[in-house]
């Protein structure tokens, strides 16, 4: 008699995880974030340009507006790599339904996870200035000031009066007044002096600074003693002011930024679970 022995032929194990639709996903969420940072860029509401700049962010009114359309675009980006991460993933034939809800979930928050790290290259400048402040990236040198935002207040500084410059242009004649120092030399001094409020945490500038400021403005200026003083006044409340502003603005975008990647990767993860459950006809 032969005995006869039946050998179930087991199936395949499969991966929980489908990275092949991960990444697919998170690329076109890396895509279409793309596209509507341009969008926004180009009609006004970005926060975060994909071109090379610092946001133009003045207002407290249009971090609001550039805060909410930041996170529109984390929510729909997201929610488009999530669903079709869903539908693209290896089909689980065994798994539980509530595992599956489970995956589905997972597999959309790894796509948008896998978007926001390969997109942090394009994220970086911006994220530094909503986490630093507006001032505290300014321009490496007096002569590059597009991003610093003393240098409207150095303009004022050093604007020269023409009616006490005699001789020559004013520039010249400044530079007669100033013993022969650089313009840029001066600017550079006065930035940090400006700057060091941030740095020293100080409200108002330190009796010597505002002395040396004083005697840098008359000299370069032309200006008498009393009236560069009242000058250098009035240009730290302005200073002041505007740093206090850019603090604010820095602290509502970073909440907004936060807030976005939030909602980016609970879209994701919603949107992924719908998408699984299209593919399984659920």
């Amino acid at each position: 008699m032969v005995d006869t022995v039946i050998v179930e032929a087991e199936t395949p194990a499969v991966s929980a995880v489908s990275w092949p639709a991960i990444i697919a996903g998170g690329f076109v969420a890396a895509a279409f974030t793309l596209l509507l940072l341009a969008l926004g860029a180009g009609i006004g509401f970005s926060v975060i340009s994909p071109w090379s700049g610092a946001p133009d962010i003045t207002t407290t009114k249009a971090a609001l507006v550039g805060g909410i359309y930041m996170a529109v675009t984390a929510v729909m980006a997201s929610a488009l790599g999530g669903y079709i991460t869903g539908r693209l993933r290896v089909r689980w034939t065994r798994a539980p339904l509530d595992e599956v809800y489970f995956r589905d979930t997972a597999h959309g928050v790894l796509a948008w996870a896998f978007a926001t790290v390969m997109g942090a290259a394009l994220l970086a400048s911006a994220a530094t200035i909503v986490g630093s402040g507006a001032a505290a990236n300014p321009g490496p040198t007096a002569n590059n000031s597009t991003n610093d935002i003393t240098a409207p207040f150095l303009d004022r500084l050093f604007r020269p009066d023409y009616a006490a410059l005699t001789g020559g242009t004013g520039q010249q004649a400044a530079g007669v007044f100033a013993g022969g120092r650089d313009l840029a030399a001066d600017r550079e001094a006065a930035r940090r002096i400006l700057l060091s409020w941030r740095d020293h945490g100080r409200t108002e500038f330190a009796g010597d600074d505002r002395q040396y400021l004083t005697q840098m403005v008359a000299a370069r200026t032309g200006l008498a003693p009393a009236e560069a003083q009242r000058r250098v006044a009035a240009v730290e409340t302005d200073a002041r002011a505007a740093l206090d502003q850019a603090r604010r603005i820095a602290t509502q975008l970073s909440f907004w930024l936060v807030a976005a990647m939030f909602l980016g990767a609970f879209a994701a993860g919603l949107a992924a679970t719908e998408g699984g459950a299209a593919r399984d006809g659920r």
